[in-house]
C-alpha cells in the first residue's frame, strides 16, 4: 500500500497539484469512502474515523458531500403484480 501511495503522490506532484489541494482531496475522499462503507450512517462513520459526529458533520459540509448519494441502497422488491408466481400457487384475480 505504501508503494501505491508513493506512486500516487509522485503522479500528483508531477501534474502540478498544490499541497493544500492534495490534502483537501485526500481528506474528502477518505471521509466519503468511510461514509459509503457505513452505508451513510454518520455516527458509525465518525466512530471509525475517531472523531466526534459534529466534527464529521462539519467535514461533510466543508467537502460539500451528499450523504444520500453515498448510501448503498439495496434493490427494492418489484410490485406484487410483477413478481413471479411460485409453482403450486394460484394467481389472485381482482
Amino acid at each position: 500500500m505504501k508503494d501505491q501511495l508513493e506512486a500516487l503522490v509522485l503522479q500528483m506532484y508531477k501534474s502540478g497539484i498544490v499541497y493544500s489541494d492534495a490534502i483537501h482531496e485526500f481528506r474528502r475522499t477518505f471521509v466519503a469512502t468511510v461514509i459509503r462503507e457505513n452505508n451513510g450512517n454518520q455516527l458509525r462513520s465518525a466512530r471509525e474515523l475517531h472523531m466526534h459526529r459534529n466534527t464529521l458533520r462539519r467535514n461533510i459540509s466543508e467537502f460539500k458531500l451528499d450523504v444520500k448519494s453515498l448510501r448503498q441502497i439495496p434493490p427494492r422488491r418489484p410490485p406484487q403484480a410483477e413478481r413471479p408466481i411460485p409453482s403450486g400457487k394460484k394467481q389472485r384475480t381482482p
